[in-house]
């Protein structure tokens, strides 16, 4: 099997699956209990938290455990939102967001609050000009993800993150889904930031949203004591376990992945360059980790299905994606045909020259197939 799929999912490292049975199976009391069972599992959260704090360089009690991505960015804007209404109605994002943004923003509009997308310039970034223009007294959130799911492209989060200290009634979201582990972060100058184990070789089920300690939240789900106001329900404490394993490891070798990631995209786009119907979306300010690409004349599905017979896998769009076209390769390219066409391949370290070669080697035949039927 070649896997290329690694931006919708990753498989569960074995350390981390290690880490998730042994909690499992050794800590079985619920960590709200006063009982020595209650405390045990109580401690190990308390452990696990701290880790995390350590590795992202923030504190222990600003961090919410979650479901996942999709909740931690539902908790960040219906949160913010709704317990700062009254300072203003008027929140900023982009075209380049995951499903889970536009999800809670529609919702939110919906209650009266107004949405403003910000302008982005050739190469998909924000336009710092255009999003001066669009801050006023009202607006009280601005959400930006920091690498775009579908193409790579990377924000500067740490540039708009210092533009938005001169107004103080606004926060700061950035969806770090697809950042963590690829990418260094600083979380200095954002208010709150999403994360998602899945995306870092952790299990599903459990992600987690980081809030300065300053910020107050509306909850989601209420009722229930956990590790926080802001998250009602008994803590999973395995998971949790696992995913401060999750973002140790994936932490450890980041540099040396990244490199080794951009050799094996560098070695993709070459060999694409020689399809006159292939265009390259993914661009200089796209992580390597993500390569997307139009293949004209072929529809999506018909290219990920014509790879899936010779057990290669990859992408349409984001995996949540809703619709036949691509709204973040039409946002870019302002182009239709590029936009129903696109794919996206996402590559990690646990790829191999050989998975590339192999990948060249069937995707040249179903290009003959698909595109060269004369």
């Amino acid at each position: 099997m070649t896997y290329l799929d690694y931006s919708a999912t990753t498989p569960v490292d074995e350390m981390v699956l290690n880490s998730f049975l042994e909690v499992s199976k050794k800590y079985i009391g619920n960590p709200n209990s006063l009982h020595k069972l209650g405390v045990e599992a109580n401690s190990i959260i308390n452990a696990a938290t701290k880790q995390i704090a350590d590795l992202l360089n923030v504190k222990e009690k600003e961090i919410i455990y979650t479901s996942g991505a999709s909740e931690s960015n539902n908790l960040a804007l219906k949160g913010i939102a709704l317990k700062y209404q009254n300072r203003g109605k008027h929140i900023i994002t982009t075209e380049f967001e995951h499903s889970s943004i536009y999800g809670p923003l529609s919702y939110l509009q919906q209650l009266g609050f107004k949405v403003d997308f910000v302008k982005t310039d050739k190469f998909g970034q924000v336009d710092m000009d255009n999003l001066k223009q669009l801050l006023t007294d009202e607006t009280i959130l601005v959400s930006i993800g920091a690498v775009n799911s579908e193409i790579g492209i990377q924000q500067p989060v740490e540039k708009i993150g210092l533009l938005l200290k001169d107004y103080p009634k606004c926060f700061f979201h950035v969806d770090m889904t697809q950042a963590l582990g690829k990418i260094k972060i600083d979380l200095t100058n954002i208010d709150l930031a999403s994360f998602s184990a899945h995306k870092i070789y952790g299990i599903k089920g459990i992600g987690m949203l980081y809030k300065k300690e300053n910020i107050s939240l509306e909850p989601l789900i209420h009722g229930g004591k956990s590790t926080t106001v802001y998250r009602s329900g008994t803590p999973a404490t395995a998971l949790i376990v696992s995913l401060a394993k999750a973002v140790r490891l994936i932490l450890e070798h980041l540099d040396s992945n990244y490199d080794y990631i951009k050799s094996l995209n560098k070695e993709v786009q070459s060999f694409l360059s020689n399809y006159p119907k292939v265009y390259i979306n993914s661009n200089e300010y796209s992580i390597p980790h993500i390569l997307n690409v139009s293949i004209l004349g072929v529809k999506p599905e018909t290219m990920l299905h014509a790879l899936e017979r010779f057990d290669i896998y990859i992408s349409t769009q984001t995996a949540c994606a809703t619709g036949a076209s691509s709204k973040s390769v039409y946002a870019l390219t302002k182009d239709e045909k590029r936009a129903t066409s696109s794919i996206r391949i996402s590559f990690s370290h646990l790829n191999t020259l050989d998975d590339i070669k192999y990948f060249n080697d069937c995707f040249d035949k179903c290009y003959k197939e698909l595109v060269c039927k004369e």
